[in-house]
């Protein structure tokens, strides 16, 4: 039997694994619009591209966030630790999947901000249903609850300021679907010429 730490731990490897194994697929497949279609339940969900601190290795972040103005706002619930916060503090140049499209942008940390509650809070009911699932109720907390439920949170900014033009721009595995579109009508088309192949030999027999 597990405490109420140890589910909440389990539940976030849960979600760090889908947006490994499904999150990033789906953005690279070109349906990033899709996986945004229902905010309320499935949340507000971007990509966001950094580099390793140590390592210069790219990686991708699948991300809650909340549009405010100009900017997006995202959060690092997992705290200081969390590995693609030291890589954007360490540098901050980034590139940001949006539904909308791709852009170069920069991040920076607000954590300090006396508005971090208040943009915790957005961040938070962008996730749909995932914040409540970790207990978290962003829409009917007080500032005080919130603050003393998330007090690791990190608080970040992100400011887009030049759009990815190029093949760097779209999805990169968008090709998979003519491939896939290609394939059925091939297999539709090699049905119909058998059938009617057979239909002609059944008419022709003596």
């Amino acid at each position: 039997m597990t405490d109420d730490g140890d589910d909440l731990q389990y539940l976030r490897s849960i979600f760090a694994r889908m947006n490994r194994t499904l999150m990033v697929p789906m953005w690279r497949l070109g349906m990033g619009r899709l996986l945004n279609a229902w905010p309320a339940v499935g949340g507000r969900i971007l990509v966001l591209v950094h580099r390793g601190r140590r390592s210069g290795t790219r990686y991708l972040a699948p991300l809650n966030y909340a549009p405010v103005g100009d900017d997006v706002y995202v959060t690092a619930g997992f705290g200081p630790r969390t590995d693609w916060y030291r890589n954007v503090l360490a540098d901050p140049d980034v590139t940001v999947w949006l539904p909308g499209g791709r852009w170069y942008a920069e991040v920076t940390d607000v954590t300090d901000s006396p508005d971090r509650v208040e943009l915790l809070r957005q961040v938070l009911i962008g996730s749909g249903v995932v914040a409540p699932m970790l207990g978290i109720h962003p829409a009917t907390m007080s500032d005080e609850e919130l603050d003393a439920a998330c007090p690791d949170y990190q608080v970040l900014r992100i400011t887009p300021y030049a759009r990815v033009r190029g093949p760097e721009g779209r999805a990169d595995l968008a090709w998979v679907w003519a491939v896939v579109g290609g394939a059925v009508l091939a297999r539709y088309g090699l049905r119909r010429l058998i059938a009617r192949c057979g239909h002609s030999a059944t008419s022709t027999a003596p």
